[in-house]
């Protein structure tokens, strides 16, 4: 079975959305990946705060390298997120997730978006499915 940081790294490798983000992971634990970026000016809407699809993505990218983490390769079936403070162009963001019940084939998952402020400025919750397939 393969490593977290060593799934985590595979899974990178073909993601193009997490590093057109700009993703840089700074924790590899099953359960809790820790991930980092910044917001870029391709990035904001018309009223120049971060598109809330900026923040959801770096959630789901989160949720997803903390679930697949574990060794077997998951998939979000439900996910929703509350935007709690505008983010702007240069925020650094800094999110981390909690592996609220882990079973053979579901897991829920508490992800927090903070910003350099450590600021809270988003929330997630995603459930996923978990295939019984190992990561090769």
């Amino acid at each position: 079975m393969l490593e977290p940081q060593e799934i985590v790294d595979k899974m990178m490798l073909t993601d193009r959305m997490s590093q057109w983000l700009g993703l840089e992971i700074k924790s590899y634990t099953p359960g809790n990946v820790i991930v980092e970026m910044t917001v870029r000016q391709e990035m904001v809407n018309g009223f120049e705060i971060a598109h809330g699809g900026i923040t959801y993505s770096l959630a789901d990218s989160v949720l997803a390298f903390s679930s697949n983490a574990h060794g077997l390769q998951a998939v979000s079936i439900e996910t929703s997120i509350s935007h709690l403070k505008p983010v702007h162009v240069g925020d650094r963001l800094t999110s981390n997730s909690t592996e609220i019940s882990l079973t053979k084939r579901i897991g829920v998952y508490h992800i927090e978006i903070f910003n350099q402020e450590k600021l809270m400025v988003a929330t997630f919750k995603g459930t996923i499915y978990r295939s019984g397939k190992e990561w090769e």
